[in-house]
């Protein structure tokens, strides 16, 4: 590994992570930029709430001003460069609340922000312009969505933050980003890329793709966790990035977590489709990737290859869904179903029908076992929701209604979550935008300075493709039962209204059985709650692993939907609970090697 790189630490991976995480960062040892990743879609919904209810001189996330308050003295001091998507839907009035800090405790330090990525201004004049702003899960046109548009927000690339960085900005407040774009303007910057330096930053794409999520790349929410020698203060991830692209994920000296092949892997398959990951600024193929343990808590990762970034934007679109109530009771012993049937029959009687809301969603839940040796093992969970574009019918009523239930109905009824009073949500509807309507600008030293997108610039063409693997047939011989998970480590996460499943192994052995067994057939039978769904699989031989993209699992995003798990973040360590048979070998070399 070459010595001259850029040390990218970051301390954040969602609204609401560890506080003290970027002083521990700044103090835990040499770095030299700071990042923090705080937006999801769910958070522009959230910081649309805070103008709503505050005023328009907020919108962004106030917990950094926290933490810049505890480091700003001492990144000035060190010269670490601070880099955040914290500016949300207001990364002017952030800018101007850092200001009035560095101010307050005299701190010289230059602050930059970026916009651009709102098109809410610009919606009326697109649709006259026959931009359709279609959903690409649904196919369906924006201007037939009929909700209303809370937030719309391109996903902006790098060039603007590196523009900050060469004229001297020593913090730069982003909007919405790409996560990985708050690594990929710093390594940009300190190594002067050109816009078609495509390898290099597929590099540094892959990158921010790992340690976007905080401790994530860490040791957390690893499946193989038992390997994690201390959950107690886990160190963050550090990405030391070189000149060419290839980097170093690793973590500051005595902090807890791990740093592994497996740990980099997980995190390289979380929130991704295709083996392409698309970008403003390039295409990343993480296919191409190769992973070295050169260290303890190092791994090194080279060979990514990038080509031409698409010709479009993505957009995070939040619509205001309406509103929603529900409940979930307990049903307990003997005749589940009837006494399911009766209570809803008896609800929505009393309601006046279902065909008076927009939505209504009854789910089951058979956690209940036979002969039950506990009063918890005889209970079933009765999920009902309802949703309707007028609060006053999921309001007070609904929860009346309910509880005139309580005495009247099957025997042992009783709820398990309080009754809400007609919450409104959020549908969350990701479209695509022609790159040219994007008018993105970076504000620094009293001056505005446009960032082109690099689709705009007329580069040629540059192509990569990856013949399919030859992977090897497994003998299925002397086969056993083992669970899943025994053998494959699984990562997954949201997808918008979309969910993904990465699967990979820690052995060729066991790759050659995952490869040839896990089809997306096989896939159905093993958890046949996702048998009405449409996947996708995707092949990551390098990685020795697969990911599969369930379409549609999540409706219309986490707000809107009524799954327990609205994020799909427990789908992977379900299959991984799935008994299976495996060839002996298979088990025996997996053992040996690990």
């Amino acid at each position: 590994m070459s010595k001259d790189v850029i040390r990218i630490a970051n301390c954040s991976g969602y609204y609401g992570d560890k506080l003290s995480a970027a002083k521990d960062m700044i103090d835990g040892g040499p770095i030299d930029v700071l990042t923090g990743d705080y937006l999801a879609e769910l958070t522009m919904g959230i910081l649309y709430g805070q103008k709503v209810k505050r005023g328009d001189q907020v919108g962004y996330v106030a917990t950094f001003l926290k933490q810049i308050k505890e480091i700003a003295e001492s990144c000035h001091d060190k010269n670490i460069k601070i880099v955040t998507n914290a500016g949300g839907l207001n990364p002017k009035s952030m800018a101007h609340e850092i200001n009035a800090i560095l101010s307050e405790i005299n701190v010289d330090s230059k602050v930059a922000y970026i916009d651009g990525d709102n098109i809410v201004p610009d919606l009326k004049n697109l649709e006259q312009q026959g931009v359709e702003l279609e959903n690409i899960d649904r196919k369906i046109p924006l201007k037939e969505a009929n909700y209303p548009v809370l937030t719309a927000n391109a996903y902006l690339g790098s060039w603007g933050i590196k523009e900050a960085l060469d004229q001297g900005a020593d913090i730069v407040i982003c909007p919405r980003v790409t996560d990985a774009s708050v690594v990929m303007g710093p390594a940009a910057w300190k190594y002067n890329w050109s816009r078609d330096d495509f390898d290099a930053l597929a590099g540094a794409l892959a990158a921010g793709h790992i340690i976007e999520c905080g401790a994530q790349a860490t040791g957390g929410n690893y499946s193989f966790f038992q390997e994690v020698e201390s959950f107690k203060n886990i160190g963050y991830p550090i990405a030391e990035i070189e000149e060419d692209g290839s980097f170093t994920i690793t973590k500051h000296p005595n902090t807890g977590g791990l740093v592994s092949i497996g740990t980099v892997t997980a995190q390289l398959l979380y929130e991704i489709s295709t083996t392409a990951y698309l970008n403003p600024d390039v295409t990343a193929h993480f296919n191409s990737l190769d992973m070295q343990q050169v260290g303890e808590n190092k791994v090194y990762v080279t060979g990514c290859k990038g080509t031409n970034p698409p010709d479009t934007h993505k957009v995070c679109i939040n619509l205001a869904g309406g509103y929603r109530n529900g409940m979930e009771v307990i049903l307990t012993g003997l005749d589940i179903d009837e006494k399911a049937k009766i209570f809803c029959d008896a609800l929505f009687e009393v309601l006046g029908g279902k065909e008076q809301f927009d939505e209504v969603i009854i789910d089951l839940h058979r956690q209940d076992k036979d002969n039950p040796i506990t009063n918890e093992e005889a209970m079933a969970i009765l999920k009902v929701t309802v949703k309707s574009k007028d609060q006053k019918k999921v309001g007070r009523i609904f929860t009346a209604k309910i509880i005139e239930l309580a005495l009247a109905n099957y025997p042992g009824w009783f709820s398990k979550d309080s009754i809400g009073s007609g919450d409104p949500f959020i549908l969350y509807w990701p479209a695509l935008i022609e790159s040219k309507y994007i008018k993105e600008k970076v504000h620094i030293n009293n001056k505005t300075i446009d960032i082109i997108p690099t689709n705009q610039m007329g580069f040629e063409a540059v192509t990569y493709d990856k013949n399919l693997p030859n992977i090897p047939e497994y003998e299925e011989i002397d086969v056993k039962e083992i669970y899943f998970g025994r053998l494959m480590g699984t990562r997954s996460g949201d997808k918008g209204g979309c969910a993904n499943l990465g699967v990979w192994t820690k052995t060729n052995q066991a790759y050659s059985f995952l490869y040839h067994y896990l089809t997306v057939d096989r896939l159905k039978i093993l958890l046949p709650d996702l048998k009405n769904y449409e996947i996708d699989r995707y092949v990551f031989s390098n990685m020795n692993a697969l990911n599969f993209y369930v379409h549609g699992i999540l409706g219309d995003g986490a707000s809107s939907n009524t799954r327990l798990d609205a994020l799909a973040k427990s789908l992977g360590e379900y299959l991984r609970a799935k008994k299976i048979l495996v060839p002996n070998y298979i088990i025996e070399a997996n053992k040996k090697d690990h």
